[in-house]
């Protein structure tokens, strides 16, 4: 069994999933209020194969993919989710347009440690908005921020492995 922590050998607590920060493409500016964001996920599927004259039903590796990603966040006058959205199609006095240049992004996800430094970052890969919540059910009698919600689409993610823990905290 490994060291969880090989760099601090006093940490035994895992990073809490409260302290992350999002980022659209190569910009060095946090998306601004992001409060929840979906689980990171991929599947690969099985082929079933069967060699001649042998009954065993192998299993190989087939293609993989990967799942969409949520992203919430409260609503202000910050416009970065509705821009990114409207890329994908949106009416411009009744009629459909699109922009295939601001379409597709990369970004940008790290999990943070306690003093705030990014400790784990995954890299997400020509991602685009599948669908966009601009404005949630109102309630009068309910005691709840306003969340827009972004789904979105992605051709894979990878971890950043260069990223380690601090030697103390």
């Amino acid at each position: 069994m490994g060291v969880p922590f090989p760099a601090n050998l006093n940490r035994f607590d895992p990073y809490k999933s409260y302290r992350f920060r999002i980022y659209f493409g190569t910009s060095s500016t946090p998306v601004a209020g992001v409060s929840k964001v979906g689980a990171l996920t991929r599947a690969t599927a099985p082929v079933d194969y069967v060699e001649g004259g042998n009954p065993i039903t192998r299993k190989g590796v087939g293609r993989t993919t990967w799942n969409d990603v949520t992203m919430e966040r409260g609503i202000t006058h910050d416009t970065d989710f509705e821009t990114w959205a409207n890329a994908a199609q949106v009416l411009d006095h009744g009629v459909p347009t699109n922009s295939l240049a601001s379409l597709r992004k990369d970004l940008r996800v790290e999990l943070l440690d306690e003093t705030g430094s990014p400790r784990l970052r995954w890299f997400l890969y020509r991602c685009w908005v599948r669908e966009f919540q601009t404005l949630p059910e109102l309630d009068a009698t309910a005691n709840t921020v306003a969340i827009e919600k972004l789904t979105i689409v992605t051709e894979g993610w990878e971890r950043d492995t260069s990223l380690g823990d601090s030697p103390e905290i």
